[in-house]
């Protein structure tokens, strides 16, 4: 009795391993060379006879993961960099920055959100709520507010430049959410000054009076401003000292991300 075709023998699957690792053995050596490598240079450097190279990159490059020229030189294909960006849109920042957002809740007992810019907009797409029993700060996630009222929208804002702060105060007109809300061009960008100059932004009872908020920026890997970390506390029990702890906080979700910054 024969075996069914479709059940792989001990023997298959040894060859099938050995073709996988000799494959990566190949796009190790391309990734290391600038410029397209011969075959037999690769032969040379994977230890592999020049047939069973050539046997491998004609697979690879009929999947597109390598690119051969009419000189019969080599280099990595555009197969890769296509999978090299859905690797990148599915790290999470939500799931990146929550262990992250736990320890600065743990640290402090306040509410920590994490919000993205959705337009003239700040969206919370996740939070940690504060534990204490009194007096709770509970920002929904999915809840949205206006830029300039808000501690994280004012770091988007400066990363904008005056003439786009500019638009958008012209565009929206900078409506007021409380009494203690900026409403003005010339106090806008007095505050983002600030803004910029420490780091952080904060809201002073401007989205919901009796509500502060102090905010760092996250930065991915190439170095973009993607969404900010806040601390929000009752008006009574706010503490600006806790500014350093919230950047540092920031600073250690951007480095999870792959941001370098630069050296000064």
């Amino acid at each position: 009795m024969t075996k069914p075709e479709s059940i792989a023998t001990p023997e298959a699957r040894t060859s099938s391993i050995q073709v996988i690792e000799r494959m990566m053995k190949l796009l190790d050596v391309l990734a290391k060379h600038a410029d397209p490598v011969p075959l037999k240079q690769l032969a040379l450097e994977t230890g592999l006879h020049p047939s069973t190279a050539h046997r491998i990159l004609g697979a690879m490059t009929h999947s597109g993961f390598v690119e051969r020229s009419e000189a019969g030189i080599y280099r990595l294909g555009i197969r890769l960099l296509e999978l090299g960006s859905i690797v990148k849109s599915r790290i999470s920042l939500r799931e990146t920055a929550m262990p992250f957002m736990l320890k600065l809740h743990a640290a402090t007992g306040e509410s920590v959100n994490l919000g993205v810019r959705a337009g003239d907009e700040i969206v919370y797409v996740e939070r940690t709520s504060s534990g204490r029993a009194s007096v709770r700060v509970v920002h929904i996630v999915g809840a949205r507010a206006p830029l300039h009222t808000t501690a994280t929208g004012k770091l988007f804002l400066v990363e904008d430049g005056l003439e786009r702060i500019r638009d958008y105060a012209r565009r929206t007109g900078l409506p007021a959410s409380t009494p203690a809300s900026i409403t003005t061009l010339t106090a806008l960008e007095k505050e983002l000054d600030r803004v910029r100059r420490h780091g952080v932004g904060f809201d002073l009872d401007e989205v919901e009076a009796g509500v502060r908020c102090i905010a760092a920026g996250i930065r991915d890997d190439n170095g973009e401003l993607i969404a900010g970390l806040s601390l929000s506390t009752p008006s009574e029990r706010f503490n600006p000292d806790w500014a350093p702890l919230v950047k540092e906080t920031a600073d250690e979700i951007s480095r999870a991300l792959g941001y370098l910054p630069a050296r000064s």
